[in-house]
């Protein structure tokens, strides 16, 4: 993990809002039966369908709080909205994600499932 997403993962440690989302056992159990690579998939797509457009209708409602690990990993990681992303990620609004960003949005999520699956 680079240096980068470690120092973003010590600031999201520090809110008590981020800090309160974990995977329950039911999530963990979806990621070892589908396996990372499918996980890293939905991300995309989730991502791609959520985040990327530059107008989003519902932005800061279009994240569920449960139903897949993606969805929690988002809320744990600041990568929800494009709101947070602007706040956490400086990532700004108003504007469609660049590839870069969402690959970046990807691996951050994916970097905290796999922190915290094992938990």
């Amino acid at each position: 993990m680079n240096l980068e997403i470690n120092k973003k993962f010590k600031q999201l440690s520090n809110s008590k809002f981020r800090n309160s989302f974990k995977l329950s056992q039911k999530d963990i159990d979806y990621i070892n039966k589908k396996g990372m690579e499918v996980i890293r998939e939905h991300a995309y797509t989730f991502i791609i369908k959520r985040l990327a457009p530059k107008n989003i209708i519902n932005d800061g409602r279009q994240t569920p709080m449960r139903g897949h690990p993606v969805f929690i990993a988002q809320h744990a990681t600041a990568t929800c909205c494009r709101k947070c992303l602007y706040k956490w990620h400086h990532i700004k609004e108003g504007k469609e994600l660049t590839k870069e960003e969402i690959d970046y949005i990807v691996e951050f999520i994916l970097n905290w499932i796999n922190k915290n699956k094992d938990l």
